[in-house]
């Protein structure tokens, strides 16, 4: 068995020559939650992860094994809830609605712009469906959000906090003030 204990976030600095040979793995989300766990690979291998506590892996992630060798990480296909607004009844702002509602009740959800993702659970979705949203269960890949206090570094969108909003509202995200029509104070 080859021992991973070293995760290299989608993996960030890697020639792509390296990804493509590279072992894949592919895992539920039940299963990359966990910092410890054993699986075989695609060439066959049995293989032991062993991170550190409290990491998670996202598809995409890259494990280094003991010998050097990588480990592709897929987000397999699971049972999912897929959550989408009505389009004769209702708005994409119901999907908002319904995020704030399951997020009050810290289950695991997968946002996307246009859709939400859940594990299946039926009271859940007998509350969606009361919402006028449409619940279909179906296999996909399941990422939900680390939440506020989570692991930024599997935060999977790929955005940077560090981008500028031109000359007028030049500033970090660091501060805890909000810049409107009436603010007064210099951002140069």
């Amino acid at each position: 068995m080859i021992h991973y204990s070293k995760l290299i976030r989608q993996g960030q600095g890697l020639a792509n020559a390296l990804l493509k040979r590279a072992a894949t793995v592919s895992l539920d989300w039940d299963v990359r939650q966990k910092s410890r766990f054993e699986t075989t690979d695609s060439t066959g291998r049995s293989v032991g992860v062993f991170l550190q506590r409290g990491q998670v892996v996202r598809g995409g992630d890259v494990l280094v094994g003991e010998d050097g060798s990588l480990l592709k990480v897929l987000a397999a296909p699971q049972p999912v809830l897929r959550i989408t607004h009505c389009r004769d009844h209702g708005s994409l702002f119901d999907l908002m609605r319904a995020a704030y509602h399951l997020g009050n009740r810290h289950v695991p959800i997968e946002l996307q712009a246009d859709h939400l993702k859940i594990e299946p659970d039926h009271v859940l979705a007998d509350m969606l469906r009361a919402m006028h949203l449409k619940v279909d269960a179906v296999s996909e890949s399941f990422e939900p959000e680390s939440g506020a206090y989570g692991d930024h570094g599997s935060h999977h969108h790929g955005h940077d906090h560090a981008h500028d909003h031109g000359t007028a509202h030049k500033h970090d995200h660091g501060h805890g003030h909000v810049h409107g029509p009436q603010c007064k104070h210099d951002h140069g």
